[in-house]
């Protein structure tokens, strides 16, 4: 089972993002690379929980979907 991804970790620079093992940045265990992966917030910001695209509609309320079981 994964763990629980941090949504604000406190010092997210300090730690690998790439997999589930969260190594430190010098002790890169998993083989992921020579550099480690930043975590969301160092990319996009404090509100990279905001940023995508926004969501579909449901399936059953889809256009198109009436005429084309018919």
């Amino acid at each position: 089972m994964a763990k629980k991804f941090p949504i604000h970790p406190a010092h997210p620079e300090r730690t690998c993002w790439g997999c589930d093992r969260y190594c430190a940045r010098d002790e890169l265990a998993c083989g992921n690379g020579s550099d480690r992966t930043q975590h969301p917030v160092e990319i996009f910001g404090e509100d990279w929980m905001e940023w995508g695209l926004p969501p579909e509609p449901a399936a059953d309320k889809a256009p198109g979907l009436d005429s084309a079981a018919r």
